[in-house]
């Protein structure tokens, strides 16, 4: 049985979604629609960037205009699996051990300096972010959906930190930097600071959102573009540069992405233009340079490779 669809023009609700999020978050259109698109790939963000910039407006804003739940869980060294994804209390009256479900619990999740908690409670999220459930006491407990998480750290302070591990950083569709304002857009966003506090009303919701999602997932992507597509990725896994190339989840990542971007766009189909904008964004994370890791760095260091990787593999006419 079919019903009809929720979304009469999916590429025209795209733009109302963003231009709404703008309103608040003024200035980088391009990391909105990234994460527009994260949405509509079904996929998570990190956002890296340094403190103040708007990390934890935007996704709160997102969260706003999409007219879905969410959450924010403040990360730290004492945080505990059971603080995330929930606990079994016993009932005396019942005899029996009732779940109550933790923030996890929601369709969008802001984790908040996520590698300032231990890898231990770090892995509370694992089933969360690749299965969109979670698993207490034996007893398995599916997430709504949507499900996003919007996750931040900070890339210059390391001090009590826990580096998120590589099977972790794979489940997240891209890593985001968000970057200072241009100075006009700065100075209109000082002298309007109050802006960025207002709560901005629902264009969407969570059953339209789905709809979106569904008709991301049926943009065309013709042979030629997937073709290029995971000739990057292989490209990725033979580079002398590289030690660790993009797995096949990176792959289905970024050929969803793909998809959404197009849809974002106006189209009906792919293009390679929408594989080359996404493809250091879904790969800066995951990759792994050849020899002696660093830290502030590395990030630089992978990209420049990874856009070696793209001038080496010629684009689809």
């Amino acid at each position: 049985m079919t019903t009809a669809p929720l979304v009469a023009d999916p590429a025209a609700l795209c733009r109302q979604i963003v231009a709404a999020v703008e309103t608040v978050f003024v200035g980088k259109r391009a990391v909105v629609e990234q994460v527009m698109v994260a949405v509509l790939a079904r996929g998570h963000v990190l956002f890296e960037d340094v403190p103040g910039v708007g990390k934890t407006t935007l996704a709160r804003t997102f969260a706003q205009v999409l007219g879905l739940t969410h959450h924010r869980i403040q990360f730290a060294s004492d945080l505990l699996p059971a603080d995330i994804v929930g606990v079994g209390i016993y009932d005396p009256d019942t005899r029996q051990f009732e779940f109550k479900p933790g923030p996890v619990f929601c369709h969008v999740l802001l984790a908040d300096e996520i590698n300032r908690t231990t890898p231990r409670t770090q892995s509370a999220l694992l089933e969360a972010m690749a299965e969109a459930r979670v698993t207490v006491d034996g007893t398995t407990h599916l997430l709504p959906q949507p499900h996003v998480v919007l996750a931040t750290q900070n890339p210059r302070e390391f001090h009590g930190t826990f580096p998120l591990p590589e099977s972790q950083l794979d489940r997240f569709l891209l890593r985001v930097s968000v970057g200072y304002l241009d100075a006009q857009a700065e100075m209109a966003l000082i002298a309007n600071a109050s802006a960025a506090e207002r709560s901005v009303q629902p264009v969407v919701d969570a059953a339209q959102v789905q709809a979106l999602i569904a008709a991301a997932g049926a943009v065309h992507v013709a042979p030629e573009v997937l073709g290029y597509l995971h000739a990057l990725v292989q490209a990725t896994r033979h580079h002398r540069g590289l030690e660790l190339g993009l797995s096949t989840r990176a792959a289905i990542g970024l050929y969803r992405a793909v998809q959404a971007r197009a849809l974002v766009a106006g189209r009906v189909f792919a293009t390679p233009d929408d594989v080359q904008a996404l493809f250091v964004p879904v790969a800066n994370h995951r990759v792994v340079v050849s020899g002696p890791g660093g830290t502030a760095g590395e990030r630089i260091a992978v990209e420049a490779v990874l856009h070696q990787v793209l001038e080496s593999v010629a684009a689809p006419a």
